[in-house]
């Protein structure tokens, strides 16, 4: 039986996920070193708010307010306890938005990294880390998630627990990680590296891809290494919205809705089919991001000079791959790196 994702994406052919969650909770008033996941009981107009902006921007998928509720991460605010409760209340908020929205909107529940470090390097067991991971999927699902949205993740015992977590809740999920250093996970993993490890999971995801990491050019670098494993699943770009700059206390991310509209556009041409912000997307750039996936229409994939030309340098001469050992990291005449 098909899940409510792959339903929707087998409808519309691309579909719009969501924006930021942090920058988006700091603008209503959350405070650096809180836990958002508190929100959820505490300020539940306010989470209801943030599903509500990303769904009037015209997303098809948002994600739960639960990136962080877990045992290992709400042990750190008293609330270790929490982590099914939490989740469970994150997705029901998110549930109610969806059923209110008059079209089909996909609540896709957020899972975040544990915090810790698997095993041999650290010392989180892969058993304790199915078993919080299991936790969060379990509420989640008991709060009418459509579907599990791992992300964030850099090493691949972690997403191999958190696929094993998530069969367990019997949860469908799809997965991302955070490409961050010269095409690479923290932990080392390249784009081909994770197209080979979510082809050889038991359950894995029905979609998978990028989010997070550095400028918006890197991430449709990686999504071009995923399009050449030659990979059937759908591919997930989910980009943060510039590069952060710290300004008047606060960090801001300086990629403009209009450069997020271009990147929405080639990031489909690149073959990602699920699309959407990371860090600094607000409800603006999720508007001019609808705006070209409605009205441009799908072209070949860029070179690599073209996303450069585009969108700005990438941070780094090569995606790990070992392909592109001589491509252009250097700005060329396109505006700022989104």
């Amino acid at each position: 039986m098909s899940d409510a994702l792959t339903t929707l994406l087998a409808e519309k052919g691309t579909l719009l996920a969501d924006g930021a969650t942090g920058t988006n909770l700091f603008a209503m008033g959350l405070m650096s070193g809180d836990a958002p996941e508190l929100w959820n009981e505490e300020e539940p107009q306010k989470i209801k708010a943030l599903y509500k902006g990303a769904v009037d921007a015209g997303s098809d998928v948002f994600l739960t307010n639960s990136f962080g509720a877990n045992a290992s991460r709400l042990k750190l605010h008293d609330a270790g306890h929490r982590a099914f409760e939490l989740s469970k209340i994150a997705a029901e908020l998110g549930r109610e938005v969806a059923d209110a929205a008059g079209r089909k909107v996909i609540v896709a529940g957020s899972v975040g990294p544990t915090g810790d470090i698997m095993e041999p390097v650290g010392s989180l067991t892969h058993v304790d880390a199915v078993e919080m991971f299991h936790e969060t999927a379990a509420g989640l699902k008991a709060g009418g998630a459509d579907i599990g949205w791992l992300e964030t993740i850099s090493a691949p015992e972690e997403y191999t627990a958190a696929a094993e977590g998530f069969a367990r809740a019997e949860l469908p999920w799809v997965g991302t990680m955070s490409f961050d250093t010269a095409g690479r996970t923290m932990m080392g993993v390249t784009s081909t590296d994770m197209a080979t490890l979510v082809a050889g999971l038991d359950f894995p995801p029905v979609a998978f891809g990028a989010n997070c990491g550095t400028g918006a050019s890197d991430l449709l670098r990686t999504v071009l290494g995923f399009a050449a494993t030659g990979t059937t699943l759908p591919i997930i770009a989910k980009g943060n919205a510039g590069i952060p700059k710290y300004h008047d206390g606060h960090i801001h991310y300086d990629g403009t809705p209009e450069l997020m509209g271009d990147y929405a556009a080639m990031a489909r041409n690149c073959g990602a089919t699920i699309i959407g912000g990371c860090c600094g997307t607000t409800p603006a750039h999720l508007e001019k991001m609808r705006e070209a996936l409605d009205t441009r229409a799908v072209q070949a994939a860029p070179s690599l000079d073209a996303i450069v030309e585009a969108l700005g340098a990438f941070s780094s001469a090569s995606d790990g791959t070992g392909d592109d050992d001589n491509r252009p990291t250097r700005k060329r005449r396109g505006r700022r790196a989104a």
